[in-house]
């Protein structure tokens, strides 16, 4: 007869898993379970990616075979720490902020099996210390095309002073992180991962910087991940795939595939390499030269790109409707 309910004990905490044997993925057959000794085994990697980190939680109330929903507001309690923060597109409110591995399995306890932490801490909520590049392959591209995206988002950051710390997405994709100094703001940020997207665009023909999916064509470099309130799957999150997000060096990049990370197997990759993202928190990289960016793309008539449908309109915002609508309405 299965379990209606467990404990583990974790930070000295008795954290409570509710129907820990509820099968979360159906074609293997995996549980909260299973979720849940994930995130204890890589904890101190899973940790590091969302620490002080305002989350979005993803929840997954009948395993992967059905559909997420999002919570942003985090009922306080006194199990779990919180910071009012206010939004882009909806009324202000409390976020969860998880600081340890109880944290983790109090998430998983929920049915989140992928982590959407903010890019930005709960000392600071404004002001971003990541810069997040999701690099998206559209239909007919795979990750081999995001790899070779991947190569030339390195080299632009490279010669921009910046140090670029790349992970599978857990899906087809590739997210590459740049921690900087939490000195501008989500649109300045976002700016300048627009910049980058479109240096790569100039230089791979896979590379596209077009918002409308009817111009997309390519590895998206999805700038506008780095609006406010946006989040992607932190590292060592378990993808709807069955994938873990798994941190990589660009050492690895000919070679590392997704599909070589399932949650089973992940284990082996923890005891063989641990966190090779761990030195990240050693950098706060200056965005100076990637500004620099920014201005000669606007120099050169290159100003903003089209914001998210949901989000205010904002200054030098191109017209915020589909080339095809905008032909129909001509």
């Amino acid at each position: 007869m299965a379990k209606d309910e467990t404990t583990v004990t974790v930070d000295g905490q008795e954290v409570r898993v509710s129907h820990p044997d509820k099968v979360l993925f159906p074609a293997q057959g995996w549980t909260k379970m299973d979720v849940v000794e994930h995130f204890l085994g890589c904890a101190p990697g899973a940790v590091r990616a969302v620490y002080g980190r305002p989350c979005t939680l993803k929840r997954w109330p009948d395993g992967v075979e059905g559909d997420p929903f999002y919570l942003r507001r985090t009922k306080p309690s006194a199990d779990v720490e919180t910071v009012r923060v206010a939004f882009a597109s909806a009324q202000p409110g409390p976020m969860w902020v998880p600081r340890g591995a109880a944290d983790l399995v109090r998430m998983a306890q929920l049915g989140c099996i992928d982590l959407n932490p903010w890019p930005s801490r709960a000392e600071d909520p404004d002001h971003p210390d990541e810069l997040r590049i999701d690099l998206d392959p559209t239909p007919g591209y795979d990750f081999d095309d995001a790899r070779a995206v991947a190569a030339v988002v390195r080299d632009v950051l490279e010669e921009d002073g910046l140090t670029g710390w790349p992970k599978t997405s857990g899906n087809r994709g590739i997210h590459v992180y740049v921690r900087i100094d939490p000195r501008w703001t989500f649109e300045e940020v976002r700016r300048a991962a627009l910049a980058i997207a479109r240096e790569a665009e100039r230089r791979h023909p896979a590379a596209t910087t077009a918002w409308w999916k009817e111009e997309r064509d390519g590895v998206f470099c999805d700038f506008n991940q780095m609006a406010r309130d946006k989040t992607i799957a932190s590292a060592y999150s378990v993808r709807q795939t069955g994938w873990v997000s798994t941190p990589f060096t660009w050492d690895e990049l000919d070679d590392v595939r997704p599909e070589e990370f399932p949650l089973d197997r992940f284990p082996a990759r923890w005891a063989d390499v641990g966190d090779v993202h761990v030195a990240m928190e050693e950098f706060a990289d200056h965005l100076g030269p990637t500004i620099e960016r920014v201005l000669a793309d606007e120099e050169a008539g290159l100003g903003d790109a089209p914001w998210p449908p949901h989000y205010p309109k904002m200054p030098g915002e191109p017209p915020r409707v589909s080339p095809s609508r905008a032909r129909s309405e001509s």
